[in-house]
């Protein structure tokens, strides 16, 4: 068999293969000064001392032996999942500590709490990294799914899951989200496929298109900055606020300030920092969205370049004034909220539209992308595969009608495997 002439991939720092995502596990890196990563010894010490505190929870000993080894780059955890929409399958309402165990004090169902309590205990998980599992149950007695990680937030006397949080809450507007609310979708046809719940935590700047999101999806809890309402199945995610919240700091994220421009040596190929963060959480607000697959990390990549580039554009610059790579005005620009937005759908270079992501096609998928994407192959020629128009949900007609353009290019085997990257969106619109 003729090897493919081309097989695709994604940009290093969007890449989410098998060969990069444990290249990003075992890597040693820094942790990243924005969200701290990984605390020495000691510094774990005081935070699983802490987490018993305020949680109950086992001896710090005993949070330390189950915590995992670091993981690389905690702002990059790789897109919503591998092999579907949201792969965060969960468990049932069950007592704490599992199936064995009980409620721990009799009080009410929604015991009061602060929105500092709540984003403090949030915190906790992130920093142990605790493992995504529908099974296990961790050390303070929350199962370690996306619904026990907001149990345990909540500081609930059980784990509930997505089919139960809303009752425990008040549904609330984008307008009204504080620190401590919640992001919900219960798939009520399928609950185990697509459901899933995240945490706010606060706007990243004054447009409110982005958010600090915490969740619990695999491989460990993670924070990052996450367009509204989430990456996908935009539609569907409804904003809860907990009966029980009382009065107190909110414990809101910083936003993004007026910073001074940290110098062109922060960006570009090699960099990895927190400006390199702090540029791509502005860019999505601004409308950058669509150019990453995962959130913005300290991690320089094709994505970030891409990006700053499209925001350059959009305030009518050419040439070296759009260089992919952020100066002084632009920065300023950004940190300020004046110039122009990037318009919806705008083009990258040579006029293809900027490839969204490998999520946005998967099984489940429902989004305006699979639509245009289901056009533009009708529009090559590529139609027989759709008994009705193309639409806004991926399906078997869309896999085979990208699988055979990916085979008119000459590509066989997993170059051919239906799913659009890079370069089969970059050839079906260029």
């Amino acid at each position: 068999m003729t090897a493919p002439v081309f097989e695709e991939f994604d940009p290093v720092s969007d890449c989410d293969c098998l060969g990069c995502a444990r290249w990003r596990r075992l890597a040693p890196r820094p942790a990243p000064a924005r969200t701290g990563g990984r605390p020495a010894a000691r510094g774990a010490v005081v935070v699983a001392a802490a987490a018993s505190a305020v949680l109950g929870a086992a001896p710090a000993a005993g949070a330390l032996a189950q915590a995992p080894p670091p993981h690389a780059a905690p702002h990059r955890p790789g897109a919503p999942a591998a092999d579907g929409d949201a792969a965060t399958p969960q468990g049932g309402t069950a007592p704490l500590h599992g199936p064995a165990g009980s409620p721990a004090r009799p009080q009410d169902r929604t015991p009061a709490t602060t929105r500092t309590a709540i984003i403090n205990r949030v915190k906790l998980w992130v920093t142990a990294q605790v493992p995504y599992s529908m099974t296990k149950f961790w050390s303070d007695g929350y199962r370690q799914d996306c619904s026990g990680y907001v149990s345990m937030a909540w500081g609930l006397l059980s784990n509930e899951w997505t089919g139960s949080l809303a009752k425990l809450g008040v549904k609330i507007t984008k307008e009204e989200l504080q620190p401590g609310d919640i992001l919900l979708f219960h798939n009520t046809a399928d609950p185990q496929g697509g459901s899933h719940v995240v945490i706010f935590g606060g706007w990243t700047d004054y447009t409110r298109t982005a958010y600090t999101a915490y969740e619990q999806t695999p491989p460990h809890t993670r924070r990052q900055s996450t367009p509204y309402p989430y990456w996908n199945n935009t539609t569907k995610y409804v904003p809860y606020r907990y009966k029980g919240v009382t009065a107190g700091a909110a414990g809101a994220e910083p936003a993004a300030t007026a910073v001074p421009f940290p110098g062109t040596r922060y960006f570009g190929p090699g960099a990895n920092n927190k400006y390199v963060t702090q540029l791509g959480e502005m860019l999505v607000a601004r409308g950058a969205g669509p150019y990453y697959s995962t959130g913005p990390g300290p991690v320089w990549g094709e994505a970030d370049r891409r990006a700053t580039q499209a925001f350059q554009r959009a305030q009518g610059w050419t040439g070296s004034a759009a260089d992919g790579l952020p100066g002084p005005r632009t920065w300023e620009l950004l940190v300020t909220g004046a110039g122009k937005d990037i318009a919806a759908g705008s083009a990258g270079p040579g006029g293809v539209p900027a490839f969204p992501g490998k999520q946005y096609f998967r099984a489940g998928a429902e989004n305006a992308h699979v639509t245009r994407l289901g056009r533009q192959l009708v529009k090559k020629g590529f139609g027989r595969f759709y008994a009705t128009a193309p639409g806004p949900r991926w399906s078997e007609s869309d896999r085979r009608a990208v699988e055979a353009f990916q085979r008119a290019q000459g590509w066989r085997g997993g170059a051919a495997d239906g799913c659009p990257g890079p370069e089969t969106w970059r050839r079906l619109f260029g």
